[in-house]
């Protein structure tokens, strides 16, 4: 793993936003240490400096000048989190051009769809994603199809790319000539509504993101981040490539996201940011190691300081929320003795030691998980942002979190509330509109620039925002009470470790119930702890002992949910539900209305009991 060094930090001292697009922001940074690790694999098995990584960008973006790509082009991307995503997004910019990314897991159908909205000539993918990208290459305008990890009679390799470049290629002139009002790339929406739109997305909109984002959470050069998640999400591109161009963030692409937990010991990030999903992972990880812990001394030492942690949390929310005068002496005495002997010691052994910061979005994240890390010395600043506005719209500060909120707006974006209390966001960092589909990108604007991010929120007195859902998925049962269908699945998930996935039917119902899907590491936890071979969900979800524990987490759900919204009847389904199938979005996002078409024959036999 690359160092830092004294002089490094001295010449990265400028601002280095202060700049006419993010070509422009990588030129800077990679100057700034040219020999410091700029991409990586877990394990250091590939490292990638910044002078190679200039170099790359340099050979890659001539050879697809040499193939005809041109300033606002529009090129694709169909890749896992490896540096060669990096490299190639990165060259395809220098030429005005907008990479995009697909979600890995689309079928031949999807990606037709994606390359005829985006009207893109190239696509750059690896083999396990060739054949789809083949079978829809007819029905596209796909002229070149680019693989980067070997050969293929259908296929340009990406040594073959880079040498194609032309020598009379001016590669200086032609990202000098990209200027920030130019598309930078495309953010097809999850689709959890109908087919993805196309968010367009310049470089002025992810500097202003950037600039807005930093003030909050601040970056160096030479920091270090995991990239895990999928590209074609803002949420990496914002801070595991943008972030990285701009700062000169050290990233290690783990191109399985669920390897990414035992790759943070190799990685030892000092910046971190995940989905709820993954945190609850996490500490559904550490709750089974510390159940099974077989030194009871040591099992009591860790409850004591975790418990310890809570009560510092706890004191120090009733303090911000006015209701308390934060902790007294002894408690910070005790502590300091628990961080010393413990805390300190646990973050280090997951390799979480180093974070200065760790954020979560994309979805709600329980209060108990925020608490749960908040204890262990890894406070969690919840963010909001949508891809319409280029990532974060808002962000808990580090020093002043608001647990239940997602913090104030970044500097730069407004943010107010609709007389139905719909969050209306105006600023820089506002999409251009949605490619080739006026008609919905006046849908979503508002008088006066205001964009209609969809979700219904509140408001504090010092402005921070408390999101209470998405304005269509609010539930209106049978008796006309609106609830919150993603309230009353945070409750269940947050009443016990086997509730994995939950979510509440009850629209135009008499009442409420539940399709809940077991947490698969919780599961296999218990599965051990009672000597079961098999840990399936297919077997568990019948499991006597399993349905009464989970029955059991249903009834503390319900003690903090009021009469109407409370569970009357539940079904644990025998599967998993991953990220990108039938139900959930390649971002672990309910997909409602197909889940509900899906288990229409278990909704009803809950309704018919």
């Amino acid at each position: 793993m690359a160092t830092q060094t004294s002089s490094t930090r001295d010449t990265a001292s400028d601002d280095p936003l202060a700049v006419a697009s993010l070509c422009a922001a990588f030129q800077r940074t990679a100057a700034i240490d040219p020999e410091a690790i700029a991409l990586r694999t877990p394990g250091g098995e590939v490292e990638i400096r910044w002078r190679d990584y200039a170099e790359r960008v340099r050979r890659i973006a001539a050879g697809l000048a040499a193939l005809g790509v041109r300033r606002g082009d529009t090129i694709g991307l169909m890749l896992v989190n490896r540096p060669e995503f990096h490299l190639c997004d990165t060259a395809a910019i220098h030429l005005g051009a907008a990479p995009f990314s697909v979600y890995n897991t689309s079928a031949p159908e999807q990606i037709v769809h994606l390359f005829g909205n985006a009207g893109n000539r190239v696509v750059l993918c690896e083999r396990q994603f060739l054949d789809r990208v083949l079978a829809a290459r007819p029905a596209t305008a796909v002229e070149h199809v680019i693989l980067v990890d070997g050969d293929d009679p259908d296929a340009i390799s990406l040594e073959q790319l880079e040498a194609l470049g032309e020598p009379s290629f001016d590669f200086d002139a032609t990202w000098r000539a990209v200027s920030g009002d130019d598309l930078l790339t495309l953010i097809y929406t999850s689709g959890t509504t109908g087919p993805p739109k196309g968010v367009e997305l310049t470089h002025d909109n992810l500097l202003a993101e950037l600039r807005a984002a930093a003030a909050v959470l601040p970056l160096e050069f030479g920091d270090r981040a995991p990239s895990y998640l999928p590209s074609a999400h803002i949420a990496d591109r914002w801070l595991s490539h943008y972030s990285a161009m701009a700062f000169g963030v050290q990233i290690t692409c783990v191109p399985d996201p669920r390897a990414v937990a035992g790759a943070l010991a190799d990685v030892r990030p000092t910046i971190w940011g995940a989905v709820p999903r993954v945190w609850e992972k996490i500490k559904a990880a550490l709750d089974a190691k510390l159940d099974r812990e077989p030194d009871p001394e040591r099992q009591r030492a860790m409850r004591w300081a975790i418990d310890v942690g809570l009560r510092r949390v706890r004191a120090e929310q009733a303090l911000i929320a006015g209701d308390g005068p934060g902790p007294d002496a002894a408690l910070l005495a005790e502590h300091a003795k628990a961080e010393q002997l413990v805390l300190g010691p646990l973050r280090a052994a997951i390799g979480l030691d180093q974070v200065r910061w760790s954020v979560s979005g994309a979805a709600p994240i329980p209060p108990d998980v925020l608490e749960y890390f908040g204890a262990l010395g890894l406070p969690i600043c919840e963010l909001w942002g949508m891809s319409e506005l280029s990532c974060c719209a808002a962000i808990n500060p580090p020093d002043r979190i608001k647990i239940g909120t997602v913090g104030p707006a970044v500097p730069g974006l407004e943010l107010r509330l609709a007389d139905d209390g719909e969050v209306l966001v105006r600023g820089t960092t506002v999409m251009r509109g949605y490619r080739g589909e006026p008609a919905k990108t006046a849908e979503t604007m508002a008088d006066g620039g205001w964009l209609r991010t969809g979700d219904i929120g509140t408001l504090d007195e010092e402005g921070y925002l408390r999101l209470v859902d998405r304005k269509k998925e609010l539930m209106i049962n049978a008796a006309g009470k609106n609830m919150s269908p993603a309230n009353i699945e945070l409750v269940l998930k947050a009443a016990g470790p086997l509730i994995g996935q939950a979510i509440a039917i009850g629209d135009a119902r008499p009442y409420n119930v539940a399709l809940l899907v077991l947490d698969p590491d919780a599961a296999a936890a218990h599965a051990a702890v009672r000597g079961l071979d098999d840990a399936s969900a297919a077997t568990l979800s019948d499991d006597p002992v399993v349905v009464a524990a989970v029955a059991a987490e249903v009834a503390r759900a319900n003690e903090r949910l009021s009469r109407v919204e409370q569970i009357k009847r539940f079904r644990i389904l025998p599967v998993d539900w991953e990220p990108g199938g039938d139900e959930l979005t390649p971002t672990s996002k309910l997909k409602r209305k197909p889940i509900a078409a899906k288990y229409a024959a278990e909704i009803e036999g809950l309704y018919a009991e």
